[in-house]
């Protein structure tokens, strides 16, 4: 399957001033098979190895992180010749062996001319938890999510319509109304199925629900029990399940700022500060914050205390809850409560996929909130998300009075088009959105 890291991939080998690679990112996201994939297509040989598989590996690195002990050793445990440039070195699940991790600070130093990628799936907890060494400075880093929406759609074999997308993105060209309604057909399956790699290529081998169901419920149960591995504390173990399970539940409010006492009755930020913390290290959730002033930079002016969450990927979300595909593909009213939640959650996801960090702005009085504020070309620009066609919105309205922007976006289930200084995006054309 295409995935967008390997443009990324491909500009870091031929990058004169390339480090090792980190690539870190939730469990199942595709991390190893990505590496793997560029290594087969780019370099003579992949010298691979994985911690997690192989324990005793651990102890070639307790011995020495110096790159001129380490390459002949490693040569004769892969079994492979590594070569200067062409052969691609892959640590996996590199967490398990911090000095692993700080070897990489060495190769950075004394042997640049190997090409190194470390990969780990909770990377982020394991550092904070071990307080490793790690390789300030002396390493490149890339954070892997799930599948965006154009990845599934390629994945699905319409490259030709992700084209059309795009022109009618760049032109602001109304899409003819039948492709419109079968983009929007798709949209919808990504909602059910999400971007897990397992989930989308277990859709296109069998367009079976109950199977990538299963292959989501799976998932999750393996995040759970992470949560127990990765913290040695039993009650910070609980907080972080519960706090993890209440994310649709916050999603479901019309106000989506993340209350504590939703948690549980009489719920504290000091309670469960920890556990959000935990669950957005290890990529399973994001938060975004609001901002107090419209003013670059906006993480001067964030509230740490008034933030959403938002869960990593749409199929765990929807199967963290039970939400059957009939429920979502034909948006059953009883989801009505949800259905603003979970269009935001997409949005957001498809966002940072494209490389944003979003931020989001409410009046004092809180009764009007706009969505998403990115900087865009230079631009603080407003996003303004709208599960349907009826796109009124009096927070937007009252925002550009406010504020003034060069342009202002809404995300919809209406076509494409600009008018009054809004740029009309269709939801399944959200991963448009990019800074190139």
């Amino acid at each position: 399957m295409y995935r967008k890291i390997f443009d990324y991939l491909n500009l870091w080998k031929k990058d004169k001033y390339r480090k090792p690679l980190i690539v870190q990112g939730a469990r199942q996201v595709g991390k190893t098979y990505a590496v793997l994939e560029f290594g087969r297509e780019n370099y003579d040989n992949v010298a691979y190895f994985n911690f997690q598989t192989n324990e005793k590996l651990a102890d070639t690195f307790s011995e020495s992180i110096s790159p001129s002990y380490l390459i002949p050793v490693l040569s004769h445990v892969s079994g492979q010749t590594i070569t200067k440039g062409k052969t691609l070195i892959v640590f996996d699940e590199v967490q398990l062996c911090e000095r692993a991790l700080t070897s990489l600070k060495y190769f950075c130093e004394e042997a640049p001319e190997y090409h190194v990628i470390a990969a780990g799936s909770l990377l982020g907890v394991a550092v904070n938890r071990e307080k490793y060494a790690f390789p300030v400075g002396k390493v490149d880093r890339y954070t892997m999510f799930p599948m965006d929406l154009e990845e599934f759609l390629i994945a699905l074999g319409q490259e030709d319509l992700v084209a059309r997308i795009r022109a009618c993105y760049e032109s602001d060209t109304p899409m003819p109304t039948a492709l419109h309604e079968i983009a929007l057909g798709f949209y919808k399956q990504y909602l059910v199925i999400g971007g897990m790699p397992e989930a989308v290529a277990r859709f296109v081998d069998t367009k079976d629900y109950v199977h990538i169901r299963h292959v989501l419920e799976t998932i999750s149960m393996d995040y759970l029990d992470d949560m127990s591995k990765y913290q040695d504390n039993a009650s910070e173990i609980k907080k972080t399940r519960l706090a993890y399970g209440t994310v649709a539940v916050q999603l479901s409010k019309k106000n989506t700022r993340f209350q504590f006492k939703l948690i549980k009755k009489g719920g504290r930020a000091a309670e469960f500060e920890n556990a959000i913390e935990w669950l957005s290290a290890a990529n399973l959730i994001h938060r975004i914050y609001r901002v107090e002033q419209i003013s670059k930079p906006l993480e001067n002016y964030r509230d740490i205390d008034d933030f959403k969450v938002y869960i990593s990927d749409m199929g765990l979300l929807c199967a963290q809850k039970g939400i059957s595909a009939e429920d979502v593909l034909y948006m059953d009213t009883e989801l009505e409560d949800f259905k603003g939640g979970m269009t935001e959650n997409f949005v957001h996801i498809q966002l940072i996929r494209s490389g944003f960090k979003p931020y989001f702005w409410r009046n004092e009085k809180g009764t009007r909130e706009v969505d998403f504020i990115v900087t865009l070309g230079g631009k603080l620009i407003p996003i303004e998300v709208k599960s349907g066609v009826n796109v009124k919105s009096e927070s937007l309205n009252d925002y550009v009075r406010l504020f003034k922007p060069a342009w202002s976006i809404r995300i919809s289930e209406k076509n494409f088009g600009f008018e009054n200084n809004i740029k009309s995006i269709p939801l399944y054309a959200t991963f448009c959105i990019e800074e190139n």
